[in-house]
């Protein structure tokens, strides 16, 4: 049932939070001594220095980013059982805010790797986490419409 504007709108959450892995997500730039980090979905990239160890497990932002996806795409096939689309919704809300809370904690990390005094800077790929957010919320509020609907018709018939 992909022509439905739910299916659009999980096709594109789920494009979107592919893209997560492929965008830097958060930039922190160090002018007087030339060193940069930049955080993205699967680590840390230092330019100019060292990266020390102990920075954590960055990779759980690209894999809380994948399982969103999956979830999105695996709910738009799961048109005939709309109850089963909203529980989706549900769980995916939850990867989504997992992923914005992820992308919070390690960026913190990153600004006491880096002169503290400096502010790093958030990019494009930690501004389409709260899109996702969107057009989750979007996609669970035209499946109740569509549930009501359809429980609408049926009252109806009876």
């Amino acid at each position: 049932m992909i022509q439905r504007i739910q299916s659009v709108f999980l096709l594109l959450l789920a494009l979107a939070m592919l893209s997560v892995l492929a965008l830097p997500l958060w930039h922190k730039a160090d002018g007087l001594t030339h060193q940069d980090l930049t955080l993205t979905a699967t680590g840390f990239q230092a330019k100019g220095w060292e990266l020390p160890a102990g920075t954590g497990p960055v990779w759980l932002i690209a894999v809380l980013a994948v399982a969103s996806a999956a979830v999105a795409v695996f709910e738009i096939f799961q048109f005939k059982n709309r109850a089963r689309q909203l529980m989706l919704g549900s769980l995916n809300l939850l990867l989504i805010v997992a992923t914005i809370g992820a992308i919070f904690y390690f960026s913190s990390k990153g600004e006491q790797l880096l002169n503290v005094k400096l502010a790093g800077e958030y990019l494009s790929g930690t501004y389409l986490v709260p899109l996702t957010l969107l057009l989750n919320l979007l996609a669970s509020r035209f499946i109740r419409s569509d549930e009501r609907l359809v429980r609408n018709s049926y009252d109806r018939l009876r």
